[in-house]
């Protein structure tokens, strides 16, 4: 049986890879901010310590041994820039903390738990096609972090491999989850589907499958490489 720990499980992309994830016989322990789920911990990511309890709470009800990380967590929030600086850079500092600092926190723990105990390891990082093209003029930050989640990716695989420890990252589009959708409507609605070659957007379920690929089944010489799901609407 193959131990995941999975960020942000409880809704969108997260819930449908946790299903995804127990139906091919994984024991999966998600993350929330909230939650009463047994097999969920509690964690709020704008806190520091949050990553290191979560990592010691998961490995505590996984037997001692965690075998995939997947960082799919994430915060999505506008942050125009005529905002006031401290609240601009509050905005930044949560998303910088959530989408990125929390999952090299929790990457830096699984890196040092596969060392430590001398076995092979994956890391699943679900980035953003913001990461190669950027985003909004309202979503720097968001940018930002899913670009940098993307170098912190290839920086493991490239520095881990000979060791058994794998890295692979997932850049969607849109996706249909509330997040999505709110940016949809807040940029025009369906009108933004015009640039998505495919003619609609993901749904959560096919993330999913990528998700349940590079976690159980993606071939070991396919380490540090990006999977883009977006409907063709960037193709690098």
């Amino acid at each position: 049986m193959t131990n995941i720990l999975l960020t942000g499980s409880s809704r969108g992309i997260g819930a449908a890879a946790k299903t995804a994830l127990e139906a091919r016989g994984a024991e999966v322990i998600g993350q929330a901010t909230h939650s009463n789920s047994v097999d969920t911990v509690p964690a709020d990511f704008c806190e520091p310590g949050a990553p290191y309890e979560l990592w010691e709470a998961a490995l505590a009800r996984l037997g001692g041994a965690i075998d995939v990380l997947i960082n799919n967590a994430g915060l999505f929030d506008p942050n125009p820039i005529d905002r006031s600086d401290i609240e601009w850079l509050d905005a930044w500092e949560d998303t910088m903390r959530i989408n990125l600092t929390a999952a090299a926190q929790l990457s830096r723990f699984a890196v040092k738990h596969w060392q430590e105990r001398g076995v092979p390891g994956r890391i699943v990082h679900v980035a953003s096609r913001a990461g190669h093209r950027g985003d909004s003029p309202a979503h720097w930050h968001y940018a930002a972090s899913k670009g940098g989640m993307l170098a912190m990716h290839k920086t493991i695989a490239r520095q881990y491999a000979s060791e058994g420890i794998l890295s692979f990252a997932i850049t969607p589009g849109f996706t249909d989850t509330s997040m999505a959708g709110d940016y949809l409507e807040s940029r025009g609605g369906s009108g933004l589907l015009a640039d998505i070659p495919l003619g609609r957007v993901a749904q959560p379920e096919e993330i999913a499958r990528i998700i349940t690929f590079c976690a159980l089944d993606a071939p070991p010489s396919m380490t540090g490489a990006t999977l883009d799901a977006n409907g063709a609407s960037y193709v690098r």
